[in-house]
């Protein structure tokens, strides 16, 4: 048997936004897969290619592979012309980028007839496949940028007003440009993204996915609750190698939520466990989804340090799915089940799963690129698969060439097109203009900053795939997150008697009743006045001069972080709830309540970014972001029981809201008070867990002996 044998069960035909799926390929479809997985292979893990060059024969490849799977028609004569027109045209348009480029700079970037046809018709084509793959939102708002720049920017009052720039600046920057469909997402799109898409694809193919399954059952199984933390374990270890939401729930799903059910669980609550505990799959190193590698290149931290500080971030989101799956057995009586294969075989059947993803880690800490890594990674997947009774055959190896290359072709099109918008929002300044309307908004509020990103995060990812919504969000919101950061640790470093030698000199010109009170001890109120009174430069100017370079860079990272969390709620949140819409039809539920049984129980989402930005879970050093997860542990239970209204048994409103206030002054920012109240407030849940029990399980009086 080989080890396709071994797969998950067929995916259900699950809702996914109005977006068809894709047709099956033929013969030459799957072999024209595979050579696009061949040729990305060669070009990120031994060739050295021009990048524009590279992103443009990537666009026409994957071009020609989305009208096979996204035909036009079902008539095979309009596909024939239809979508050969288009296959033919976007390979053209690729070789054009290629042989045009020199001769455009030799005559001083001037357009010449077949420059503006190129163009335009790259651009037409990018929206049309976007449209195809991920459905109307992404090209709507792609053709409104583009027209912002030159049709209607001049006619927006007020900060958003744009002077205009001519059709063929922008098909200039849009086509040729290093900013444009072929800049910093594209490259990510055809390095990065592709090869750990295509590692997924060999894992799941060796047959990987059964042994997390097996070894998730093996782990939890005995425990009460068990199918349910079977799937978060499942779920969260799949996603770790997937990075797609909704393919996570439908390939976990169709096995856990049925065990869920078969346990006793309500059909709903299973789909919202299934929905929450997948959209984890995200957050969860190594790949998290193509969030990971979009914010390397945002904010030129390293990878491996994106990845190493998410895991405790991921482990703790996963921990809230889990409080919510044990209070709902206890609700419900559930006990754990003695029928569960042993840990101890599992492993030893299936040790061999782990070592590509032991060579992944090895290698990314050797310091070798990621790209290098992940191929490294295939090819040890492969070999590590002969010490299994499943070989991986020249058929399995095609599979999971053709597998990858599939998966790809929507998410291609999809960043090539962000990469659209990313441009406009650039070279028109509307980034920097709504950060700064953000900032006033909230008034100088974090808290609310955070508030209105999540409100912004929903309402775009009821439209945009979560890593659409991450690239826009994060370009728009994430200088004002992290300017509120920098102000913040810039208020508490002057308080504390830190300065420059250049402080003093402009705090002369702009309050200089301050003077004095600068590198001695300093109010709050004075601190917030002497920043609010020096311009914006000269206050970034400062933070670089104050504040450690690794402090502002974890500041950074965390400011990103909150974002990506932020925008993976339009998975769980109705009215577009994509994970929980195809949890719910393996369920057989209704989408909507399972949509939002899913909201409450992945409110983790939520909660762990208040931990980026008030307490030292990514931005401390040492043991500090352990003591920070440590302490979460009992906040995100009291919060999860006051939330669900039962722990050992129902919880009174005056219980539900002193653990609701006990669970949130835990992970409060109390600044020096914080241990010592977050302390106290874990006591206080302790002792409220430890009361609950006690009356659930009453002592037994001993009985007479009369």
């Amino acid at each position: 048997m080989s080890s396709q044998d071994t797969q998950a069960p067929s995916q259900p035909d699950v809702p996914t936004g109005g977006m068809p799926r894709p047709q099956p390929l033929g013969r030459l479809g799957i072999a024209f897969a595979v050579t696009i997985a061949a040729a990305h292979v060669w070009a990120n893990a031994f060739a050295t290619l021009p990048e524009l060059q590279a992103a443009g024969f990537h666009f026409g490849l994957f071009a020609v592979l989305c009208v096979l799977l996204f035909p036009a028609s079902k008539t095979w004569w309009l596909r024939v012309a239809i979508d050969g027109t288009i296959a033919v045209t976007a390979l053209a348009a690729a070789i054009y980028l290629y042989v045009a480029e020199d001769a455009l700079y030799e005559r001083g970037v001037e357009f010449i007839q077949s420059d503006w046809v190129a163009a335009s018709v790259a651009i037409l084509i990018v929206l049309e496949l976007a449209r195809r793959t991920t459905g109307w939102t992404v090209p709507i708002l792609t053709g409104l940028a583009l027209t912002y720049v030159v049709l209607w920017g001049p006619l927006v009052p007020g900060a958003f007003s744009f002077a205009g720039l001519s059709w063929e600046t922008l098909l200039f920057r849009s086509y040729f440009g290093t900013d444009g469909m072929f800049g910093p997402i594209a490259r990510i799109s055809w390095t990065f993204v592709f090869m750990f898409i295509l590692l997924g694809a060999f894992l799941v193919r060796s047959g990987a996915g059964d042994f997390i399954l097996a070894l998730a059952r093996a782990a939890a199984g005995r425990m009460t609750g068990g199918p349910g933390i079977v799937a978060i374990l499942g779920s969260g270890l799949m996603g770790s190698i997937t990075g797609s939401a909704v393919a996570n729930t439908v390939s976990t799903g169709v096995i856990t939520i049925p065990l869920m059910k078969r346990a006793g669980f309500p059909p709903k609550f299973a789909g919202g466990v299934e929905a929450a505990a997948s959209t984890g799959g995200q957050l969860m190193p190594p790949v998290m989804g193509a969030g990971a590698f979009v914010m390397a290149s945002f904010t030129q931290i390293s990878y491996l340090e994106i990845i190493a500080v998410s895991v405790l971030p991921a482990l703790l989101y996963f921990f809230t799915v889990g409080v919510f799956v044990r209070i709902e057995a206890a609700r419900i009586g559930l006990v754990p089940s003695p029928d569960v294969e042993p840990l101890w075989p599992v492993i030893k059947a299936g040790w061999h799963f782990l070592l590509p993803i032991a060579a992944l880690a090895g290698l990314l800490i050797a310091g070798f690129t990621p790209v290098y890594s992940a191929a490294i990674a295939i090819a040890v997947t492969v070999a590590a698969s002969w010490l299994s009774p499943n070989p991986m055959h020249l058929r399995d190896i095609i599979g999971a060439a053709s597998d990858g290359a599939v998966s790809m072709a929507p998410t291609a099109m999809l960043l090539i097109c962000v990469g659209l918008i990313v441009n406009v929002v650039g070279m028109t300044g509307v980034g920097n203009t709504f950060s700064l309307m953000l900032s006033s908004w909230a008034g100088g509020s974090l808290l609310l900053t955070i508030i209105l990103v999540a409100l912004a995060s929903l309402v775009l990812g009821m439209g945009l795939p979560v890593t659409a919504s991450y690239i826009v969000l994060a370009t728009l919101s994430a200088p004002a997150i992290y300017g509120l950061m920098v102000e913040a640790e810039l208020v508490t470093s002057l308080m504390l008697g830190a300065s420059t030698p250049e402080l003093s000199a402009y705090a002369m010109l702009v309050a200089p009743e301050l003077v004095t009170s600068i590198g001695n001890a300093m109010s709050e109120a004075d601190a917030l006045t002497l920043l609010a009174a020096l311009p914006a430069d000269i206050r970034s100017g400062l933070a670089e001069g104050i504040i450690a370079p690794a402090l502002l860079t974890s500041m950074l990272l965390a400011a990103h972080l909150v974002i990506f969390w932020l925008s993976q709620d339009s998975n769980v949140t109705p009215p577009v709830a994509l994970c929980a819409f195809a949890a719910a039809s393996i369920a057989g539920t209704r989408p909507m309540e399972t949509g939002f049984a899913a909201w409450k129980i992945a409110k983790g989402l939520y909660l762990v970014p208040l931990l980026f930005v008030y307490q030292p879970l990514i931005i401390g050093t040492g043991i500090e972001p352990l003591v920070t997860a440590l302490m979460a542990v009992p906040a995100f239970t009291a919060l999860a029981a006051a939330l669900h209204g039962y722990f050992a048994q129902p919880l009174s409103i005056p219980l539900r809201v002193i653990l609701g206030i006990a669970g949130a002054a835990i992970i409060a920012p109390w600044g020096e008070l914080w241990m010592h109240a977050a302390m106290a407030a874990a006591l206080a849940v302790a002792l409220g867990i430890l009361w609950q029990r006690q009356a659930k399980n009453p002592a037994k009086e001993p009985v007479s002996a009369s």
